[in-house]
């Protein structure tokens, strides 16, 4: 996504950059620790979309018509992040996405 212009991109990069601290924290012992790679457990989840992780990380479930990149349950639910999609979020979509 792009950085909104009313406040020069100060609150978003922000955001960018405590999602990347909740993504090394929380993250990276099933994902790779760029979240581009593939893990040793989960998939690559540069630029997952909000709904994605919103999904996963509070029921481990996928949103309707999303196709996994692994078909495994291993991810455990995570409800203690909810507070902190957001800025997984911006993170995630930071990477390049398009």
């Amino acid at each position: 996504t792009a950085c909104p212009a009313s406040d020069g991109g100060g609150e978003h990069a922000a955001l960018v950059k405590r999602g990347k601290v909740v993504f090394e924290t929380n993250c990276t012992a099933c994902h790779a620790r760029d979240p581009r790679a593939e893990g040793p457990v989960g998939p690559a989840n540069a630029c997952a979309s909000s709904e994605l992780l919103d999904a996963k990380l509070m029921r481990n479930e996928y949103p309707p018509g999303y196709t996994p990149k692994r078909d495994t349950q291993a991810m455990a639910p995570l409800p203690y992040l909810e507070k902190e999609l957001p800025a997984l979020a911006a993170y995630l979509q930071s990477l390049g996405c398009e």
